[in-house]
């Protein structure tokens, strides 16, 4: 994955530096659009060194590939900042990668780890409507951004939790209360639990070839 930096303006001048990932046919061809995931880091990659993304999670993931066969792009929040707070300067980032390489919009997916778990309820119940699928992982929400009550917006979106049951930074329950939530309002919600893992459940996750063929098989209408 490659290193970027984007400058922000909105009421003030946000630089934010993100990785990159562009499957190789995408620097041949602009006649096909490719699928997409925006990828949220946990609090310890917060910094503004976006290669310390490529130790956990999906970027590390990516670095074993050869082919990975999706356009990602991962954002590093920087110190003294959560994804919640970065909201608008997200959307402007899709945006602006949405001008710049071939992304499907209907097939655009939100998943991260632990903070990151936390900012893709966040901002998929922000934009109900953008992503195609999302994939949580040790995450949850808070009662001051009105959750549980909050996902029922994403009804119609399917998500896939996981969580690790020996988890002690973020509990079980965190994501639990998520799914039920949102299984009481019909949505489309699945939760993996792994009965052995702790806080990092996202290794697991992400090595699992399966997660990336779910999120293949949903595209937004």
């Amino acid at each position: 994955m490659e290193s970027h930096l984007i400058e922000i303006h909105l009421s003030k001048s946000i630089h934010l530096r993100y990785l990159l990932h562009l499957p190789a046919p995408v620097g041949t061809s602009t006649d096909q659009l490719w699928p997409t995931i925006l990828f949220l880091h946990g609090r310890g990659e917060s910094g503004d060194d976006p290669t310390a993304m490529l130790r956990v999670g999906l970027p590390a993931y990516i670095a074993q590939q050869s082919d990975f066969p999706f356009i990602v792009i991962a954002p590093q929040c920087p110190w003294g900042t959560w994804w919640p707070e970065l909201a608008d300067s997200l959307d402007q980032l899709l945006d602006e990668c949405a001008d710049r390489y071939v992304i499907d919009p209907k097939r655009l997916y939100l998943t991260g780890l632990s903070m990151g778990g936390f900012g893709a309820w966040y901002l998929a119940t922000t934009w109900p409507h953008k992503f195609a699928a999302i994939a949580p992982i040790c995450g949850g929400g808070y009662w001051f951004h009105g959750f549980p009550q909050r996902v029922c917006v994403l009804k119609e979106t399917p998500v896939w939790a996981f969580h690790g049951a020996k988890d002690d930074v973020i509990p079980l329950a965190a994501s639990e209360q998520m799914v039920s939530a949102l299984r009481e309002c019909g949505g489309k919600v699945e939760l993996t639990v792994y009965p052995n893992a702790g806080h990092d459940s996202w290794t697991i996750t992400y090595n699992n070839p399966e997660l990336y063929r779910w999120f293949l098989q949903h595209v937004r209408m």
